[in-house]
């Protein structure tokens, strides 16, 4: 006898229900005393670090890890929702409502009749036409790059600003252009490093990432993944320069610069 298939999307559903109802008792009377005592600023933390769990599962291709990642992800929304439902001001349902009529309303082209939207810009470029319709019609004053988030970190924060002038055609025509932005702000720098303040240096260090973060949006680079996976190999380098070392007898503490750069082109050469 063959048995039923489960319908994934009412599975989706249920699973979803039964998270709700958890949060619901653990947060309920006779619930978990940590729970309780849990605000919406307590959960910060909490939040950020699930964050970058599912990001680290994703750099990583661990995808039987970022399957309860997700799902680690996922609570802590409904945490923050079972928050202020306790509070009266609205319930998770009211958040995934608000989502789903969003997604609907800034996408005419797939649930509605709008034509012509057939590449990511031209989506990209109706959505922020839509919102600032949405905002005008809320009597809300029209910012571009008020409503980025400020505790994003500062070069995803980079990458979003030029992500939402270009969508307004302000934005390097070419990538080459960019390149010479860059070449540009290497010799303020420079000059800053060499003959100006400190204040000074720091200032054209913060215009020459703001332009590379620039130059990865133009090249359709995450610069977050970019950098993250720099570190990554950069760790696992520096791990085996370190055990190349103690081989030979060798700590970095006694070692010398011309040893450590010896056991770093080995590791390099040997990858």
């Amino acid at each position: 006898m063959t048995l039923p298939q489960e319908n994934p999307d009412r599975a989706a559903g249920d699973a979803f229900q039964r998270l709700v109802d958890i949060m619901a008792r653990l947060r309920g009377p006779g619930g978990c005393p940590w729970d309780h005592e849990q605000t919406l600023e307590s959960l910060r933390q909490f939040v950020l670090e699930e964050t970058y769990e599912v990001l680290d599962a994703i750099d990583r291709g661990d995808l039987q890890a970022l399957r309860g990642e997700i799902g680690d992800f996922l609570f802590e929304g409904v945490f923050l929702a079972r928050i202020a439902e306790d509070a009266g001001h609205f319930t998770v349902a009211d958040s995934l409502r608000a989502v789903c009529e969003k997604l609907i309303r800034r996408h005419p082209h797939v649930f509605g009749t709008t034509a012509g939207v057939d590449t990511p810009q031209r989506v990209i470029e109706q959505w922020e036409t839509i919102k600032a319709r949405e905002q005008a019609a809320a009597g809300e004053s029209r910012s571009l790059l008020r409503g980025l988030p400020k505790a994003l970190p500062a070069l995803l924060h980079s990458y979003e600003i030029g992500t939402r002038v270009a969508a307004v055609g302000f934005d390097w025509a070419r990538t080459d252009s960019v390149l010479d932005k860059i070449e540009e702000e290497v010799a303020e720098l420079r000059q800053a490093v060499q003959h100006e303040s400190q204040s000074r240096a720091a200032e054209e260090m913060g215009d020459l990432l703001f332009t590379m973060a620039n130059l990865s949006r133009k090249l359709g680079i995450d610069p977050e993944v970019a950098l993250r996976q720099a570190n990554a190999k950069f760790t696992a380098r520096f791990d085996a320069m370190e055990r190349h070392l103690a081989e030979r007898g060798r700590s970095l503490q006694d070692a010398s610069l011309d040893e450590m750069e010896g056991g770093w082109q080995h590791v390099k050469s040997h990858e």
